[in-house]
């Protein structure tokens, strides 16, 4: 299971990435992606920062992405709010570990890894351009709002 902050980014982002029309207010994501909003505002600012999303002040401002999605993987959003943490030395810091990870560290990080890999295989096109017969959760959100 990847940390609640980098669900919420990913929720962030591809809903951003579903209304590229219009720039969105943290209070639109927050109540589309079901985001607490303080929350939120923290999530949209590291995103901001990293270069992902547009962060526009004032009254007619909001957010929207910087780069096209289809440029954007899941793995760039994860690294940007909660890295994956990859196992690179002991733990525990046993000394007889310092050269090679133990069996259990090693197939930990090997996991890792996998998930590192298919994140960035996944952008955030595929994600809004999926057909399946699952609703997604922006349309999902769409229609309670009609």
């Amino acid at each position: 299971m990847i940390p609640l902050t980098a669900e919420y980014a990913l929720r962030a982002i591809v809903w951003l990435a579903s209304h590229p029309e219009q720039t969105q207010t943290s209070e639109q994501i927050a109540t589309a992606t079901q985001v607490p909003p303080r929350y939120l505002y923290k999530v949209l600012q590291s995103l901001a920062q990293a270069g992902l999303i547009h962060s526009q002040p004032g009254p007619r401002g909001g957010y929207s992405l910087a780069i096209p999605a289809d440029q954007i993987c899941l793995l760039d959003v994860v690294n940007t709010v909660a890295p994956i943490g990859r196992i690179t030395s002991c733990p525990l810091n046993i000394e007889s570990h310092s050269a090679e990870l133990c069996p259990l560290h090693y197939e930990l990080d090997k996991a890792y890894q996998q998930i590192e890999k298919a994140f960035e295989k996944v952008t955030i096109a595929q994600i809004i351009n999926r057909t399946t017969s699952v609703t997604s959760f922006c349309e999902a959100v769409k229609r309670q709002a009609e």
